[in-house]
């Protein structure tokens, strides 16, 4: 388990893992699953833009994304 210098995250920790009946760990597992999912996604998607990536509104995503449903 991590050390926690922060004893309101600690406490909130230990007092949602009490309550559901999971382990500390499987919570900060969880976070930190969640946490290098969006930042790899962010690194890669910058490291795409800064190559030159092609760029697109939210709404031709959108256009592109609802062909695929065909």
């Amino acid at each position: 388990m991590i050390g926690l210098r922060d004893k309101e995250i600690e406490a909130r920790l230990e007092n949602l893992a009490q309550k559901t009946g999971r382990s500390k760990s499987f919570y900060v597992r969880q976070a930190l699953q969640e946490f290098l999912e969006d930042r790899e996604d962010y690194l890669l998607g910058l490291a795409r833009l800064e190559a030159g990536g092609r760029r697109v509104s939210l709404e031709e995503a959108e256009k592109e994304l609802n062909g695929l449903e065909s």
